[in-house]
């Protein structure tokens, strides 16, 4: 198979203090992008001063403030690559981000969809530590790999990644013909969004690819929007996989089972979320439905532990 060809699709929002390193972190790719696209999304600050730097080395569109969902889905429709790469504009890429993905895509081209390990650091860029070794399903691959750098997950390891998964939006490579067969991301939700698409993705694949080494940078910060409300943050997270679930039905059943261990544990964070802010009453309702939908070992023991704090 020839070297396939990537377009990053940067998302941005009054992201005018960070939007130029996480462009620069893709144009110092060891494996260059065949295009950045960046996506204004209504922005109100200097983003587009910001960015003038780039002429002639992005695609840059604008369009009004629709959310982060929409502004990715319009750098999938504007990309001519055959893979599509994201990264959101407070995050950047480690070198060899798209190098890891394409020289596998290359000698397997039979892989649905690739993911990778990454790193969370805090303000000052100092290190918080990894996804895949804070992700039972990460530890699970790092495992399976003994060390090697790639290692595939099947269908059967579906259940695990779906239920809590490691990767993220920005360690995430699909064909582009995929994304616009799933519809890319579900417009109206806040947060989770990611999770939705990743859903129906694994749902229609058969085997990915996993670097288990950092291939990209998350930025932990205050403004976030589940750091800024944790509370409502983790309303949107249950809203967005409630809606999710209405194709449930149609998931495979290993699918179908991460699915149903990841909303009960969304409801719990929820809870959590409640009970801090001394809402008790509203945390047991939040749980409740688990208890009804999944009578088992595992929603009573989120109810006690609830009783218990």
């Amino acid at each position: 198979m020839s070297n396939p060809t990537f377009s990053v699709i940067i998302p941005a929002y009054n992201a005018a203090k960070t939007i130029k390193r996480a462009i620069k972190s893709v144009l110092n790719q060891s494996y260059p992008a065949s295009e950045i696209i960046i996506v204004d999304d209504g922005s109100t600050d200097a983003l587009q001063e910001a960015i003038t730097e780039f002429t002639g080395q992005i695609k840059y569109i604008r369009q009004t403030n629709q959310g982060v969902s929409a502004a990715r889905n319009a750098g999938a429709k504007a990309a001519t690559s055959q893979w599509l790469a994201f990264l959101d504009a407070d995050d950047w890429y480690l070198p060899d981000r798209l190098k890891h993905h394409s020289e596998w895509i290359s000698r397997d081209p039979t892989l649905d969809f690739l993911t990778g390990d990454y790193e969370y650091r805090d303000e000052n860029e100092n290190l918080l530590g990894r996804s895949m070794e804070g992700k039972a399903s990460g530890r699970m691959m790092l495992k399976k790999a003994a060390g090697k750098r790639e290692v595939i997950m099947e269908e059967s390891e579906f259940e695990e990644f779906v239920a809590d998964h490691f990767g993220d939006t920005h360690t995430l490579s699909l064909p582009r013909a995929t994304f616009l067969e799933l519809g890319g991301y579900p417009l109206g939700f806040k947060v989770c969004e990611d999770v939705h698409l990743l859903t129906r993705l694994v749902a229609r694949s058969h085997h990915a690819g996993v670097i288990c080494e950092p291939m990209a940078v998350y930025s932990i910060h205050g403004t976030s929007a589940t750091r800024a409300d944790p509370v409502r943050a983790q309303f949107e997270n249950v809203r967005t996989l409630i809606a999710l679930g209405k194709s449930a039905e149609q998931l495979p059943p290993a699918v179908r089972r991460g699915y149903a261990t990841r909303l009960r544990q969304a409801r719990l964070n929820l809870a959590y979320s409640l009970t801090k802010s001394g809402r008790r009453m509203e945390a047991m309702r939040a749980v409740l439905p688990s208890l009804i939908e999944s009578p088992g070992v595992a929603s009573f023991r989120n109810i006690l532990s609830l009783i218990k704090n």
